[in-house]
């Protein structure tokens, strides 16, 4: 039940005021990522993360079927269908997964990991939605 009001109270369609700042920084946010081409960034901590972290809206498989999914305004991305992954570069999943959905204009329900993460973890992240599409990086 904690989790759930946690989860509808980010779902404003108000920037926080790290969001609101986040987009005065975004020059900088570019910088951030930087690809980690070695396939064992993936490790079991990195899944581990994801499955704390994540799992609740997009699902422990990545399909966007997590226990908060129904309950979101805007569902949460299938992490395995590459259709759309594919389109975006791994800076923009590095930027959406710092900054949050609504700092970068996508779902105001994303949070923003920028406190909770480090850029290493943040990355190694990024390679595992890879993982789960098994698509590209643009």
């Amino acid at each position: 039940m904690l989790l759930l009001s946690v989860v509808f109270s980010g779902c404003s369609s108000k920037p926080t005021p790290q969001q609101a700042q986040a987009k005065k920084t975004d020059a900088v946010v570019q910088k951030d990522f930087q690809p980690v081409m070695d396939v064992r960034s993936v490790t079991e901590k990195t899944r581990q993360v994801y499955r704390r972290y994540c799992a609740q809206c997009h699902g422990v498989k990545g399909h966007g079927d997590g226990i908060n999914a129904p309950y979101l305004v805007v569902p949460p991305r299938d992490h395995t269908k590459s259709d759309y992954l594919e389109t975006r570069s791994d800076q923009q999943l590095f930027d959406v997964i710092k900054l949050g959905g609504l700092a970068v204009g996508r779902a105001p329900c994303m949070p923003a990991w920028e406190h909770t993460f480090e850029n290493k973890t943040i990355r190694s992240l990024v390679n595992y939605i890879r993982e789960l599409c098994d698509c590209k990086a643009l």
